[in-house]
């Protein structure tokens, strides 16, 4: 586990091919990080690249909205997936429905009282991470993606086969920074430096395609001086 502060740390934005489900997270940067990052150095990857290489990216036309995810759906925030009935639909799908009426629940709850969050607090990590649309390039735009399975556990994947530190992170615009996965436990301290470096959202996973980070401490850095973001072409 990396011991020394994050602070100052160097971040990295490397580009990639346009990654599918016929591609495999530890390769990916193995190709991609592997002469950039070094033993110390902390690799992130964007969680809906992950799920797309899983399969996790549907065809929204394929899904069919029963009649209780129209209706639970038009409670959600406007702003979040599941305010799209086949979002909703997948939502049910993934944890059941009697834990989504039960969040469904809580979220009314927290309407009444003042308490933000509790529908997904309830719901879980795997309700908050789907995405209805536009999160990534095409083909994949359109698409729903789910949050990916076992982060964990494809983490320590990577880690194996790299030898880096490998986060499986979800990064929005609004500065909100989540590790879902990672190869090593992440202290308190640890995540609270991390979400400090990555809440700009390096990660573009649109036109850029660059859903690849690479931390480096400041004992790594060049002079110890943050560096603007790097683009590593194919």
């Amino acid at each position: 586990m990396l011991q020394d502060s994050l602070k100052n740390s160097v971040v990295l934005r490397i580009r990639t091919h346009l990654i599918t489900e016929n591609d495999d997270v530890a390769e990916i940067i193995q190709r991609y990080a592997g002469d950039i990052a070094e033993p110390g150095d902390i690799v992130g990857i964007a969680e809906s690249v992950v799920a797309i290489t899983q399969g996790r990216a549907l065809d929204p036309d394929k899904v069919r909205p029963s009649l209780i995810a129209r209706l639970i759906s038009r409670f959600a925030h406007p702003d979040a997936s599941i305010s799209a009935p086949r979002s909703m639909q997948m939502a049910i799908r993934e944890v059941g429905l009697p834990r989504i009426l039960l969040a469904a629940f809580a979220g009314l709850l927290g309407k009444l009282t003042g308490k933000k969050g509790l529908f997904f607090k309830v719901a879980g990590h795997g309700v908050a991470e789907i995405d209805d649309s536009g999160g990534t390039m095409p083909p994949y735009d359109r698409s729903i993606i789910l949050g990916p399975k076992e982060p964990d556990a494809v983490a320590r994947k990577a880690w194996r086969k790299t030898g880096l530190w490998t986060l499986i992170l979800d990064v929005n615009d609004k500065g909100c920074v989540d590790i879902l996965g990672s190869s090593f436990p992440v202290s308190p301290c640890k995540e609270k430096e991390i979400q400090e470096l990555l809440k700009s959202n390096p990660f573009g996973n649109d036109d850029q395609k660059t859903p690849l980070v690479v931390i480096k401490p400041p004992r790594r850095a060049r002079g110890g001086q943050p560096a603007p973001f790097l683009v590593r072409a194919d």
